[in-house]
């Protein structure tokens, strides 16, 4: 996981082993920024940062830019930091770096953030840095990563959170871990270390419901509780902005796939690992496997393909989100 090659980075730069070089790349900006914060607030002092750390950007500057100043010689300390922000609009010439990266300055420390980008690892530049330095790949986590990605940063910070908590923040914020960790910060601010992050404070600081999402309309359906179901739909019908008709058909999709995966498992006790889902919620599959015998579940997948393409004009003239919403219902539960 990107979390572990983070700790293990950062940790050595606790320990003063600092690389010459470190190529942060990749399409999840998170761990770029952090790795990259870290060595800018802690690798010189702050009497030495005024002579020896320099911040660059790629669309102000060239390569031979970065390679002049990382030439340089450290003053009054025994490193320099150079730190090359936007790196990825350099991508044209990145290769020039080669020739340095093959014999960097002991004394500076450079760093390239290179985001949403990646090095073509079969060429010279990302051989070499991955032997003088540190090359980093932060990748996109899957939705179905990011619940456990939660409970670790919290973890580490001295916090717990309940898995329903987990689950609303993705289902709210997605797989964006920057915006994600900056509503942690601001829970973190209203309780005590050690406090446990709940629904209801999601719900009261946050501003995501509890009790109308996703989640609890995919539990309804589950568990076949057509009066809820119906009544989160009313709800969602009335607060289109904050609950697109996307995000709910394309969470309904993988539910009722991951449930004809799970009809399909000869050991259900591996169910949680097979389906990539927190044991927690191993309960709700058992839950609508009941509910749902693997041909109704076929049928319904259709259905929910069928209401994707009518949201996208495809078979139907603008029908209004309700309207698809109270059709697919009709459809799952008949």
């Amino acid at each position: 996981m990107p979390l572990d090659k983070v700790k293990s980075i950062i940790n050595d730069i606790k320990s003063g082993n600092t690389k010459p070089i470190y190529f942060l790349m990749g399409e999840e900006p998170y761990y770029i920024d952090g790795i990259s914060k870290y060595i800018e607030e802690k690798v010189l002092s702050e009497e030495e940062k005024g002579f020896n750390q320099m911040v660059l950007y790629g669309r102000d500057i060239s390569i031979e830019d970065i390679i002049s100043n990382a030439k340089r010689y450290p003053m009054m300390a025994e490193k320099q930091v150079v730190i090359v922000k936007e790196a990825q609009d350099l991508s044209r010439t990145i290769e020039n770096l080669a020739g340095y990266a093959d014999n960097p300055q002991p004394t500076t420390v450079l760093v390239l953030c290179y985001k949403y980008k990646t090095l073509d690892k079969r060429k010279k530049l990302a051989k070499t840095v991955a032997k003088t330095g540190v090359l980093f790949e932060s990748k996109k986590l899957y939705d179905n990563q990011v619940p456990d990605w939660i409970i670790r940063v919290l973890a580490g910070k001295g916090y717990t959170i309940t898995p329903k908590a987990a689950q609303m923040l993705v289902e709210f914020l997605g797989n964006d871990l920057n915006k994600i960790n900056n509503e942690l910060e601001k829970l973190q601010l209203i309780i005590k270390a050690g406090e446990q992050i709940t629904p209801q404070l999601i719900e009261e600081n946050i501003g995501i419901s509890k009790d109308f999402n996703n989640f609890e309309l995919q539990n309804a359906i589950g568990a076949k509780d057509i009066k809820k179901a119906f009544a989160i739909i009313q709800y969602f019908s009335q607060n289109q902005k904050n609950n697109p008709l996307v995000m709910t058909v394309a969470l309904l999709y993988s539910f009722f796939s991951k449930l004809l995966k799970y009809h399909a498992l000869t050991n259900k006790g591996d169910a949680a690992k097979a389906l990539g889902v927190n044991p927690f919620f191993i309960k709700d599959y058992q839950t609508a496997a009941r509910n749902y015998p693997m041909k109704k579940v076929s049928a319904i997948i259709s259905a929910i393909r069928e209401v994707d393409m009518k949201s996208k004009g495809v078979g139907a003239a603008n029908l209004p989100q309700a309207d698809l919403l109270k059709e697919l219902l009709v459809k799952i539960f008949n």
